[in-house]
C-alpha cells in the first residue's frame, strides 16, 4: 500500500501565534516537518493550511500547499478537506503529521503506515512508547493507551492508566501521529463529538466510540517532543543548533 502524508498547519496558538512559521536553525518549523516527512515513503506530502502566510511560505521552499477552511475544528477535518480535494480513494492510505513535529523520524511514518497495510481490519494507526518515569506516567498532557495483545487500542486516556499507586510495568505514552483509511477518515468527520472524547479531549476516542478498531505499535525509536510551548521551541532550537 502506498500512502501520502498531509501535514495541516493553523496558524492561530494560543501559546504560540505563528507556530508553524516560527524559526528553527533558519527555517521555518513547517519546513522541517516537511521535510522530514519527505526521508519517508511516502508517494506524497502535503501540507494543508488555513492562512496565507503559511501557505506563501510553503510555496516558497517547494512544498505542495492547499489552502483549507479556517472554520476547521481539527486536524482531522482539515486532512478531509485535502482528501476529497485531490481525489483520494476510500481504500487510500494518509498519515498525518503534526506541523508542530519538527523532529518527527521519518521511520515513525513509515511504521504507522505499515501497520495499517498489515492490518486489513483496523480503520486507523498509531504508535506509542513506554513511559520511564512517573512524572509523565501522572501529567494530563501525556496521554496513555491500554492496548490488547494483538496491538488493539482498548482505550487512551489523560489519567494514569492502568491505574497504580506507582509506575506500573508495560505503561505507555500515546504518540500523536496516524494512519487513515481514507474511507473511514471521511465517515470519522461526520460523527459528532463522543461523550468520552468531551471529556478527555482526545478526538481519537471518537474512532473508538463507533467502533472503529485502532491499531497501536511501539515506535521505532524515542520520538523527540513536539512543540507546544516557549520552552518546547527553545529546546528544539538547542537541539538542532
Amino acid at each position: 500500500m502506498s500512502f501520502s502524508v498531509v501535514i495541516p498547519a493553523r496558524y492561530a496558538s494560543t501559546r504560540l501565534p505563528g507556530k508553524p512559521l516560527l524559526d528553527i536553525s533558519g527555517k521555518p518549523m513547517i519546513q522541517h516537518t516537511w521535510e522530514r516527512a519527505l526521508l519517508s515513503g511516502a508517494t506524497r506530502v502535503v501540507i494543508a493550511t488555513d492562512d496565507e502566510r503559511i501557505l506563501e511560505v510553503a510555496n516558497a521552499f517547494g512544498a505542495e500547499a492547499l489552502m483549507t477552511s479556517a472554520s476547521h475544528q481539527s486536524g482531522s477535518d482539515r486532512i478531509c478537506e485535502v482528501v476529497d480535494a485531490l481525489g483520494f480513494h476510500d481504500s487510500d492510505c494518509v498519515v498525518n503529521v503534526q506541523a508542530d513535529e519538527p523532529l518527527i523520524p521519518s521511520e515513525a511514518i513509515d511504521q504507522v503506515a505499515e501497520c495499517l497495510k498489515h492490518n486489513a481490519d483496523y480503520g486507523l494507526a498509531t504508535l506509542c512508547e513506554p513511559i520511564e518515569n512517573e512524572r509523565e506516567y501522572i501529567e494530563s498532557s501525556s496521554v496513555k493507551v491500554v492496548m490488547d495483545k494483538f496491538g488493539r487500542a482498548l482505550y487512551f486516556s489523560r489519567a494514569p492508566i492502568p491505574a497504580s499507586v506507582s509506575l506500573p510495568d508495560g505503561c505507555y505514552r500515546h504518540i500523536g501521529i496516524y494512519a487513515y483509511r481514507v474511507g473511514v477518515l471521511r465517515k470519522f468527520v461526520t460523527w459528532p463529538v463522543a461523550p468520552i472524547e468531551a471529556v478527555e479531549r482526545l478526538e481519537q476516542l471518537r474512532a473508538l466510540y463507533n467502533g472503529v478498531a485502532i491499531h497501536v505499535s511501539i515506535a521505532p525509536a524515542r520520538i523527540p517532543p513536539g512543540v507546544d510551548t516557549p520552552e518546547d521551541l527553545m529546546a528544539v532550537r538547542a537541539f538542532l543548533k
